[in-house]
């Protein structure tokens, strides 16, 4: 495993209380983080053809997933390493390259954010209201 992946995955276990997960036999590589308590996902790490990036070139591209705010969602995009969303909901979710375009502290930033993001919500109390 490399690198980033694996400081993603350690980020996630130690700070946000999640194991990953390998749902797909036919796409052992692919992991996806959810929440134990309402088992949304906030992030999905796979393995896509550059092209599907619109990347010039052929191989392969590592990517991760996330959900962010729609209001960044564009503005993320004109940035190098973030992309529209594969295989996601393009409005709410991203993109992001695993390789060392974006750095690891800015793409760990974007896992909490997706983690709260997804976060069960709970009715505001009375006195919140």
């Amino acid at each position: 495993m490399d690198n980033i992946k694996k400081t993603i995955l350690e980020y996630a276990r130690d700070n946000l209380g999640t194991e990953p997960e390998k749902p797909w036999r036919k796409y052992p590589g692919y992991i996806v983080l959810r929440h134990d308590n309402n088992k949304k996902w906030y992030a999905v790490i796979m393995t896509v053809d550059k092209d599907k990036l619109g990347i010039k070139g052929d191989g392969t591209a590592e990517i991760i997933n996330v959900k962010c705010d729609p209001v960044m969602v564009d503005s993320l995009q004109k940035n190098d390493g973030y992309f529209p969303a594969y295989h996601m909901n393009k409005s709410h979710w991203v993109s992001i390259i695993l390789d060392g375009t974006v750095p690891k502290d800015e793409i760990l930033n974007f896992v909490s954010i997706s983690f709260d993001i997804t976060a069960k919500k709970y009715p505001k109390s009375k006195k919140e209201r």
